[in-house]
């Protein structure tokens, strides 16, 4: 059966475009994804993200608990309201998700985890916590917006009340604070998001959310769908699980290993696999590709290199750049040779570049 998140009427109003994602009957636009692709980078858009899994986590040893289950280590969480990003790994080193966990204080810790593994998250989740009674308690009553963009900032802080507006204008970039009893209900304000833009991501009860994305629509923030959601965080160099890694790749086979730490005195899963990564190198590599020919980069492509074959994982076409650009994953090795994409059986050359490719709405 299809789920449906509480803005679902809201979307069709709108006159959304719906699609199955994941289970779930989402927005893939509401009439252009370039022209909301350009409204976020360029202004202010906002996302129903509902969809999402928020798991908060309680008890005595929670903190013990996070460091043996993540990959980077939550001792960096120093105040109640930081965030981290993070993966969750099997013993082999694979990734099982990508996830942000928040330090709330009094034991207590939000994590929010991506739909299409939620089965899965909440078993290992639940499984890996029982040896350190810690609560695992999943919220499905609550909804998530995604503000994003340059103006996204000033759009939601003229919504708050000036004490609120004050608490949310302070708060640094990947931090947190909690809101209770403002004009839209109890509302979780975190300076995160998928788009490489600055802004929001909100939490609050299904009515609240409601009354949310209606003051934020009369408030000149349009919305927008998955479709530009993805081609945002493509530019924006951000990995999606399922397609740019999975439970057979580790966190340095995705580009993702600044989000390991190997610190002293702490055993996770998966850390004698990423130990011996970091000291003989991972046998592939995620790497960046712009294509400057016409067409489009798309997932399964073959990718050649000196070293051997790979293939691009995500792909699209960059509305910032005017060109496809494409993750990529291939063998370990100096790639000075070129790189090459099989498109319909043409070998076309591509630039490796890095990534993100877009930063501050520009070109990197």
């Amino acid at each position: 059966m299809t789920r449906k998140t509480i803005l679902n009427d809201s979307h069709r109003a709108l006159g959304a475009r719906m699609v199955d994602f994941g289970g779930w009957d989402m927005p893939i636009h509401y009439g252009s994804q370039i022209e909301e692709h350009h409204q976020v980078r360029r202004d202010a858009g906002m996302f129903d993200v509902s969809h999402m899994t928020v798991v908060d986590l309680h008890g005595g040893r929670v903190r013990e608990f996070l460091r043996r289950l993540l990959a980077n280590s939550v001792d960096k969480l120093k105040r109640p309201g930081k965030a981290l990003y993070t993966c969750m790994l099997n013993e082999r080193g694979g990734v099982i998700d990508d996830l942000i966990v928040y330090f709330r204080g009094d034991d207590a810790y939000r994590l929010v985890v991506n739909a299409a593994t939620r089965e899965k998250d909440l078993a290992w989740i639940t499984a890996q916590a029982q040896p350190f009674d810690v609560q695992v308690r999943e919220r499905p009553e609550l909804s998530m917006i995604a503000v994003q963009g340059p103006a996204a900032r000033g759009r939601v802080i003229g919504l708050l009340a000036p004490d609120d507006a004050a608490k949310v204008e302070a708060l640094g970039k990947f931090a947190a604070v909690e809101l209770p009893g403002t004009a839209f209900g109890d509302v979780f304000v975190a300076r995160t998001g998928y788009t490489g833009e600055d802004g929001f991501e909100l939490v609050a009860s299904e009515s609240g959310a409601v009354a949310l994305w209606d003051a934020l629509l009369r408030a000149g923030v349009k919305p927008a769908g998955l479709g530009a959601r993805d081609t945002l965080r493509l530019e924006a160099g951000m990995a999606l699980y399922g397609q740019d890694m999975d439970e057979t790749v580790s966190p340095y086979e995705a580009a993702l290993g600044w989000t390991v730490s190997l610190d002293a005195g702490r055993t996770f899963n998966g850390r004698d696999v990423l130990e011996a990564q970091q000291r003989d190198g991972a046998p592939r590599q995620m790497i960046g590709l712009v294509m400057d020919d016409k067409g489009v980069l798309r997932h399964g492509q073959a990718v050649r290199t000196a070293h051997g074959d790979g293939e691009i994982l995500s792909g699209t076409f960059s509305p910032t750049l005017g060109k496809a650009i494409a993750f990529a994953r291939v063998p370990a090795g100096d790639l000075a040779d070129g790189v090459r994409v099989d498109i319909r059986g043409r070998e076309v050359p591509v630039r490796v570049v890095k990534f993100p490719f877009v930063r501050d709405g520009k070109p990197a």
